[in-house]
């Protein structure tokens, strides 16, 4: 499934194995149960790749980033690349997981927006998970198990039928989580807001006030805003403090010092960085560290 790499003694990073089959096939599936090395431990880790977890049957939960996420019967949720997780679990979890890694879908459709046009994946206002009702989610594994029905005999054609799947899949997935948590479809966003979105993944640690990424998208801070508050209820600055938030935090689990993280994000001292985060959760770094 995938090899672990440690940066430093920080946190075990998980990648993709290309050439499992024989083959380059930057997609991977299976039961949680009985999938080789497939992580589910109470270790604190991450993956270089995308995850989305089917769970059938079992109880517990799965912690990503600053988010703790209930597992049950019958409930999806979904891990971007670069997230920390614990898992936490009570009783056994079974189910499906498919993986895969971003060129799978995004040089066949020569669009590197493509995965940030799905709600669900680099999301951090809402959780990353859904519990849809028992028919929802036997769709859902109805696809899946034609899936891993055409890698139980893979043909030279089989990466174009399984993406077409995935492709399926994903959509009917998007539909119901924007429904869920009352987001506009992404079928009709403007390419500006996920430009933005796109944008903020890489730019965060250096650009922290809308002017930068208004200066890089060619438009007003008044249209950026109005876009914002149109897809994601947030203005652009708020979705830029989001941003920086979660990412602050998952260094501070990862017991990264004040001056540490005001180096990394760009702060101009670590009392400026600390004012920041109080401001914005209404605790210290010291007192959040102390929580998690």
């Amino acid at each position: 499934m995938h090899k672990k790499t440690n940066r430093g003694k920080e946190v075990k990073t998980y990648h993709f194995l290309p050439y499992k089959y024989n083959r380059h096939l930057l997609f991977d599936i299976g039961r949680i149960e009985t999938l080789e090395n497939y992580v589910l431990d109470d270790s604190l880790h991450q993956l270089s790749f995308y995850e989305i977890i089917f769970i059938e049957e079992g109880t517990g939960t799965l912690s990503i980033g600053d988010k703790t996420i209930s597992l049950s019967k019958e409930s999806i949720v979904f891990t971007s690349p670069g997230q920390t997780r614990r898992w936490a679990i009570e009783k056994d979890i079974t189910g499906y997981v498919l993986f895969f890694e971003k060129d799978f879908l995004d040089l066949f459709f020569f669009d590197d927006l493509f995965l940030y046009r799905f709600q669900f994946f680099h999301q951090y206002v809402h959780p990353p998970a859904l519990k849809p009702d028992e028919y929802f989610f036997n769709q859902c594994l109805h696809l899946i198990q034609t899936i891993t029905q055409e890698f139980s005999c893979l043909l030279h054609d089989s990466d174009h039928l399984i993406r077409a799947l995935l492709y399926q899949l994903l959509i009917t997935i998007n539909r119901l989580y924007s429904k869920t948590y009352n987001l506009q479809d992404n079928g009709v966003i403007h390419s500006d807001f996920q430009k933005f979105k796109l944008l903020l993944e890489k730019e965060y640690t250096v650009n922290h006030n809308i002017s930068s990424y208004t200066k890089l998208l060619n438009i007003s801070p008044k249209t950026l805003n109005r876009l914002c508050k149109q897809y994601s209820g947030l203005s652009a600055q708020q979705m830029i403090h989001q941003k920086l938030i979660s990412e602050i935090k998952k260094e501070l689990i990862l017991k990264k010092s004040a001056k540490e993280i005001t180096y990394t994000f760009g702060f101009s001292d670590p009392s400026n960085f600390n004012r920041f985060f109080k401001r914005n959760t209404g605790i210290t770094p010291q007192q959040f560290q102390k929580e998690v």
